[in-house]
């Protein structure tokens, strides 16, 4: 068996046409210049183990790269996925749950709403996450084999080769200071739950009783009418929550800016939620006629616990939430 014709065709079949013949020729030079005028085979191992595999060898003739995604665009790559993914998979949960409440009749049980949502949700996010994946993957795949800067450095977020200069363009964030992806994530998660609590709470904010298919719905806690008369304040406060998070994950760390815009989105929320709760028709007839029976008190004494513990429970946890904000800004 010739060994160097069998290596240069093996090198040869992973070669553009266009240059095959050329390249076989340099090849078989180079290799005979290589060996001893008398050689023997085991000169010719000796030859080719030098010269490497036949498959790395050709792709140092392509111009096409033997890899999806090389070095160059890794980064930008994985930093683009790490953003995208929790944003679309947020929008995804916050659609579906949109989608699931403006077509339903009130008949199906609310455990069987919850765990509904709970399997379509998976779903939806590794759907999200397949598409977000293979059409990000796509993209880049392309700009790797269009790119006539090959071979040089790896390029930044900006899409530019790295110099020494960027780390100047490179704060120092501690850790404690730093806003995860999944702070953000979590963020808009819980603004997609009370916001679905707030406009279906008459479906799914109540009283609960088991019985033969389970938990069962008897009354709702609020009335619905009453809430929605607030509905367009509260869709600004949803807005300034969603703003907020998008701002997190831009900065990626706690400013002055972001702790003042996250005290006043707390104002805001607090004199909302009071101004809601202040209303005396906020709570439904039959919910305060059900817990006073059950706990054998006046109408008056419930109302005065429900709201005032809610009004605590609500600036305390705002309070915290300014404070925490301005005690990492501080941080060095």
């Amino acid at each position: 068996m010739n060994l160097i014709e069998v290596y240069i065709q093996e090198v040869a079949q992973r070669l553009p046409e266009k240059n095959r013949e050329d390249i076989t020729l340099e090849l078989r030079s180079n290799i005979e210049d290589m060996l001893p005028d008398d050689y023997s085979e085991e000169d010719v191992k000796v030859v080719l183990k030098k010269l490497g595999s036949p498959v790395t060898l050709a792709s140092g003739y392509r111009d096409w790269p033997m890899h999806l995604i090389g070095p160059r665009y890794f980064d930008v790559y994985v930093t683009l996925l790490r953003m995208i993914l929790p944003i679309a998979a947020v929008i995804s949960l916050i659609t579906m749950i949109a989608e699931y409440f403006v077509g339903y009749s009130g008949e199906q049980a609310v455990i069987n709403i919850g765990l509904n949502l709970l399997d379509e949700g998976i779903w939806r996010i590794i759907g999200v996450g397949i598409q977000v994946f293979f059409w990000l993957t796509i993209l880049f795949a392309v700009l790797e084999r269009t790119d006539k800067g090959k071979g040089q450095q790896p390029l930044t977020a900006r899409l530019k080769e790295w110099t020494p200069e960027d780390l100047k363009n490179i704060p120092y964030i501690p850790k404690k200071k730093a806003i995860s992806k999944y702070e953000v994530f979590g963020s808009l998660m819980w603004t997609a739950i009370w916001a679905t609590l707030y406009f279906y709470a008459d479906h799914l904010v109540g009283v609960y009783e088991g019985g033969r298919n389970g938990l069962e719905f008897v009354t709702p806690t609020f009335s619905q009418e009453v809430l929605l008369q607030y509905w367009p304040i509260v869709v600004i406060i949803i807005g300034l929550e969603i703003a907020l998070a998008l701002y997190k994950l831009i900065k990626g760390q706690w400013t002055q800016r972001m702790a003042i815009f996250n005290t006043v989105l707390q104002l805001i929320g607090t004199i909302v939620f009071i101004v809601i709760l202040l209303n005396p028709d906020v709570l439904s007839k039959d919910f305060i006629l059900y817990m006073t029976d059950l706990f054998t008190i006046t109408t008056n004494q419930f109302k005065k616990w429900v709201i005032g513990g809610g009004m605590f429970i609500f600036m305390i946890a705002a309070a915290f939430s300014v404070f925490d904000g301005f005690r990492k800004v501080k941080i060095r």
